[in-house]
């Protein structure tokens, strides 16, 4: 049984893409990066920290069959981590250092089983149109921005904002599916 460690909505539209059958496990993990570590290191802990805790949620008898999987994404200029937005403050400043530039979205899929635990990255680039204060604060109103990394949604509104996109547009929306298909895989997951 496969078993999705996620509150998102997209990773549940998007691993249902697969066309695999799982469940969902409600899980809450603290999203702070350590002093020092990497955007790459942090985006993949937190992704295992997730797998881990949907694992403890088990209960003992459902782990022997079971397969969990959980992701985590952000925005990522230079060494900066842009989390979800605290508020409208918060969103606009996001917005306001990611116009005009390119950024990176990391995600990180990981899937735990009994007997193993094996994760994948992916990093795309996303470079974001010169936006003035005006369109921000109308795209801030709309509320999208709320409860994503960096801001914004590729797959929503915010895709007026975005000049350009190199890698993967599921990456960005929150669960790389090459690489979940991959990993779903080498468990013995039919994708």
């Amino acid at each position: 049984m496969l078993y999705l460690a996620s509150q998102s909505p997209r990773r549940r539209e998007l691993l249902g893409q697969l066309g695999v059958s799982f469940s969902i496990l409600d899980v809450d993990v603290a999203e702070v990066p350590f002093p020092e570590e990497r955007p790459v290191d942090y985006v993949r802990r937190v992704a295992r920290d997730k797998a881990q805790a949907g694992w403890e949620v088990l209960e003992r008898h459902a782990q022997a069959e079971a397969l969990v999987l959980a992701s985590d994404t952000e925005v990522v200029l230079g060494e900066r981590i842009f989390g979800k937005p605290k508020d409208a403050d918060d969103a606009m400043h996001m917005l306001q250092a990611l116009s005009g530039c390119t950024h990176e979205v990391i995600s990180a899929v990981c899937v735990l089983s009994a007997k193993r635990e094996h994760d994948d990255v992916c990093i795309s680039r996303v470079r974001f149109a010169q936006v003035d204060e005006a369109e921000m604060a109308a795209y801030v109103a709309t509320g999208e921005p709320f409860g994503k990394a960096g801001a914004y949604a590729i797959q929503g509104k915010g895709a007026s904002l975005i000049e350009y996109l190199e890698g993967s547009y599921s990456g960005v929306m929150g669960l790389p599916l090459f690489e979940t298909a991959r990993l779903l895989r080498t468990f013995g997951v039919a994708v």
